[in-house]
């Protein structure tokens, strides 16, 4: 299997390919950073982001002679600078038993597998899991979580379509409390073009899980597509105002996304971003590196700078 990195790149090629373009000039003048400029505000990064970018390689470099490693590396410094304050592993608190953990966002952005590659995980490191199929309205999305927990075997508490999803978390916690549990994951619905109906299941959700545990949830994670682009700005927006979002998972960077809206993410809401996704495999989720990220967004070789993870 290739390396996380490679994949990575690969899965940024979209951004990559266009910014690498630019390069070919061997002068920094005015047009190369307006044309790289251009490049980092389509790759999502977002315009103001993208002017402070390059306003800090014009200090630097403007007027020299560079290669297109030198620029890759410089430009990966940078946005490495924004990307560190919220690149937050993932850790559940083992004072927490169980760790309660809500997994919110729109439908289609990978909620479920997410749930399902860190029941793996975890299961994998020993800990007992219970997983919650709290998206109640979509049979497939119940489904799909049964099937990642059979993989991993660890239990689902799931139950009829249309069920009540707060009733339902209540007693995925009840059960997984009396079963002496690590970590409770609880899917939810996404169903962001109904928002009143929406906030009103996911403040249930949260108001009768405090009756069980006042403390929880411990963990609410957002899940992003990247493949969205700006989108995912306003998905942030929208579920701040809707749960009280702890950190954020982004996926589906394997192959079409831009990349650059988790540089956006990170500069507009500082919130910890705690895993990337680059494909369908359990493995395929990893603890978000910024660095790497970075070197990924901006196609340095791997002879350049290879990860070793």
């Amino acid at each position: 299997m290739a390396g996380f990195f490679s994949r990575l790149k690969k899965g940024l090629s979209r951004s990559n390919a266009r910014i690498n373009a630019v390069f070919s000039k061997r002068i920094l003048d005015e047009e190369t950073l307006e044309e790289l400029e251009d490049e980092l505000i389509a790759a999502d990064l977002g315009p103001a982001l993208a002017e402070r970018v390059v306003g800090s390689l014009r200090d630097k470099s403007f007027g020299k002679q560079v290669s297109g490693p030198e620029i890759r590396e410089a430009l990966s410094a940078e946005i490495a600078k924004v990307l560190a304050p919220v690149a937050v592993p993932f850790t559940p608190d083992p004072s927490k038993k169980p760790h309660v953990v809500l997994v919110v966002g729109v439908n289609g952005v990978g909620k479920t597998t997410t749930i399902g590659k860190l029941a793996h995980q975890y299961q994998g490191e020993g800990k007992k899991v219970v997983l919650v199929a709290g998206d109640t309205f979509r049979a497939a999305a119940v489904e799909q979580l049964q099937i990642w927990g059979h993989r991993a075997g660890v239990p689902v508490i799931a139950g009829k379509q249309n069920a009540d999803a707060a009733g339902l978390a209540y007693d995925g916690l009840k059960k997984a409390t009396e079963e002496g549990a690590d970590i409770v994951l609880i899917d939810t619905a996404g169903r962001l073009h109904n928002k009143n109906a929406l906030m009103e299941e996911l403040a249930k959700i949260v108001r009768v899980i405090k009756k069980f545990d006042p403390t929880a949830p411990h963990s609410t994670l957002l899940v992003l597509d990247a493949t969205t682009g700006q989108n995912a700005l306003e998905q942030v927006r929208v579920f701040q105002e809707l749960v009280q979002v702890t950190g954020l998972a982004v996926t589906k960077l394997d192959g079409s996304a831009r990349g650059g809206i988790v540089v956006a993410l990170a500069e507009r809401f500082k919130l910890p971003v705690h895993m990337v996704g680059v494909g369908e495999q359990a493995e395929d989720l990893r603890p978000f590196a910024p660095l790497d990220y970075a070197r990924g967004l901006v196609g340095e070789e791997a002879g350049e700078k290879e990860a070793t993870s």
